[in-house]
């Protein structure tokens, strides 16, 4: 996943909702495009972005395509950026390593 393509979805407060309403379950164009005021045709493109971002992905239930986010390539994405700009949560991430390999040490 490309970072540039992340925050280029990320950019668009509809994107956002979008992201917002697929992380509680997967939905249709034709059911967000319901929850906004736009038509299928432009929710469909916003989705086109998202998901060359490797944000959300799709998957036909039937003559449905259902979009679903893909929540962990999300918080990687971002997770991986902040760790590069603040160098600060560095020891931080060696740290909780250091603790996940002690807790499973018998």
């Amino acid at each position: 996943m490309e970072l540039d393509k992340v925050f280029e979805a990320l950019a668009s407060k509809p994107r956002r909702q979008i992201l917002a309403y697929l992380s509680e379950v997967a939905l249709s164009t034709s059911d967000l495009a319901a929850r906004f005021e736009m038509s299928a045709p432009a929710i469909s493109r916003h989705l086109s972005i998202l998901e060359n971002a490797g944000l959300v992905s799709s998957e036909r239930k039937g003559q449905f395509v259902l979009y679903k986010l893909n929540g962990d390539s999300l918080v990687n994405t971002l997770t991986g950026y902040a760790l590069e700009v603040c160098p600060v949560g560095r020891p931080l991430k060696r740290e909780s390593h250091a603790l996940s390999k002690k807790k499973k040490t018998p």
